[in-house]
């Protein structure tokens, strides 16, 4: 046990004090919560980033003339010249595109120098459908406003009912965002920290130390020691991401909140004055209650549940991959013959995140998600996507754990049984009939 705990000891200060380790630890909240802050202002203020798109428009048809309405980032001009005309000139006379609408409304066009996005031929397609819509109704004698009326869309609020009988916000948004970041930080890190021990047991293997550290420990010591000391070098650093990263993201919460108090006094006031100027002041009242939405959506996820699921979920998942990892390199001499031993291993992640994005997160409760969240190579990711969503039971939760805990126990002891032989040979391209029979071997 002291042999193990050296090996620990060793592989985790050797990491832990690096300039590397400390740069990215306390790097990457500022990173993370920049990022979010930076997209945020980017997508409210895209209409100020985007270029001002000017289209030319032909209408044959006179059903559209001066009815389609300017934005900030879309400008439209009616031309009264003829198609084949503007087409040769219109890129001369300053417009990016040149919509064209024949008079059968058969073959819209849409012609640039440069391709449209689809944002903006979607736009003026739905422009010009929902103008057409309009005149039809009124042509066929039905009031539009009626109908808008009684096409009013209706906001369902999603309400959870606990077991005292008591309802509270579901909080289906914040669900679905915490859980799959939780997913994707648990995906990412079996992958890095995996590869960490890998290429730590290869290059061991390679430089003949392993040769001097087998005679004073077993492999499975050695194994072990270098899984677990790696392991705590990720635990460490991903309490102190969650730490700094909750720390911050408070501080900016907060900054938040007093700003959405202080636009929502702006607006209170505004009302008291000309309509026009309230209007105005309106907009920033809409993203008060924007950002007071998210923020009370985020407040509403079990964060002590959510952190603590979260370690035990990486430490184990982990420890599980970790020890597939390590018997990887232990039977190759390089990091180019680990690919045909890679993707077996890591094919139940993919799979699993990939079913994440599509079926735990439309159904969390289905019988699929439940039983990836209970098999140990894929619970790691379909757990913490379940988890967000409170319709995991405390059986099920403990049931998960268990079989995690077990799963570890039985890929470190089918590792180690390959990586007490893999790990001294050398020169031999290794193939899975060559694992099966080291797996075989008596002590």
């Amino acid at each position: 046990m002291n042999k193990i705990l050296l090996i620990i000891q060793r592989e985790y200060f050797s990491r832990v004090k690096k300039k590397s380790f400390l740069v990215l630890t306390f790097l990457v909240p500022v990173l993370f919560i920049s990022m979010i802050g930076l997209i945020a202002y980017i997508s409210k203020s895209q209409n100020e980033f985007g270029d001002l798109k000017k289209v030319a428009v032909i209408d044959e048809s006179g059903r559209f003339l001066n009815k389609m309405r300017n934005s900030s980032n879309m400008t439209f001009t009616y031309v009264s010249k003829s198609f084949e005309t503007t087409k040769k000139s219109f890129i001369k006379d300053g417009y990016d595109y040149l919509l064209y609408i024949p008079s059968s409304l058969a073959g819209v066009q849409l012609l640039g120098e440069k391709k449209p996005s689809p944002l903006t031929s979607g736009k003026i397609e739905d422009d010009l459908s929902n103008l057409l819509r309009s005149q039809r109704l009124v042509e066929a004698g039905i009031d539009t406003v009626v109908l808008a009326n009684a096409q009013k869309h209706i906001s369902i609020s999603p309400q959870q009912v606990k077991e005292n009988g008591t309802v509270e916000d579901a909080h289906v948004v914040a669900s679905l965002f915490v859980g799959f970041v939780c997913a994707f930080l648990i995906y990412l890190s079996l992958f890095l920290y995996g590869a960490q021990v890998m290429r730590g047991v290869i290059e061991e293997k390679v430089s003949r130390i392993i040769e001097v550290i087998i005679s004073s420990v077993k492999p499975f010591q050695l194994m072990l020691g270098k899984i677990l000391g790696i392991g705590l070098v990720g635990l460490t650093q991903f309490v102190l991401w969650i730490a700094l990263t909750l720390t911050l993201s408070t501080v900016a919460g907060s900054v938040l909140v007093k700003n959405v108090k202080a636009k929502t006094e702006q607006v209170s006031a505004a009302q008291h004055i000309a309509a026009q100027g309230a209007a105005a002041t309106a907009p920033a009242a809409e993203d008060g209650d924007k950002m007071a939405s998210v923020l009370k959506e985020l407040q509403g996820i079990p964060v002590a549940k959510t952190i603590s699921c979260f370690l035990f979920y990486f430490l184990f998942g982990y420890l599980l991959y970790s020890s597939l990892f390590a018997a990887v390199g232990s039977a190759v001499d390089n990091e180019t013959e680990t690919q045909q031993f890679m993707f077996p291993i890591t094919l139940p992640l993919i799979f699993t995140f990939a079913l994440a994005q599509s079926v735990i997160i439309n159904n969390p409760d289905s019988t699929l998600s439940i039983w990836l969240s209970m098999i140990p190579f894929t619970s790691p990711i379909a757990m913490m996507i379940r988890i967000p969503f409170g319709g995991v039971t405390n059986l099920q939760l403990a049931a998960s754990m268990l079989f995690m805990v077990l799963g570890f126990l039985f890929t470190t002891w089918v590792a180690s049984r390959i990586y007490r032989v893999g790990i001294l040979m050398y020169g031999k391209k290794a193939s899975y009939k060559e694992l099966a029979k080291w797996f075989m071997y008596k002590e």
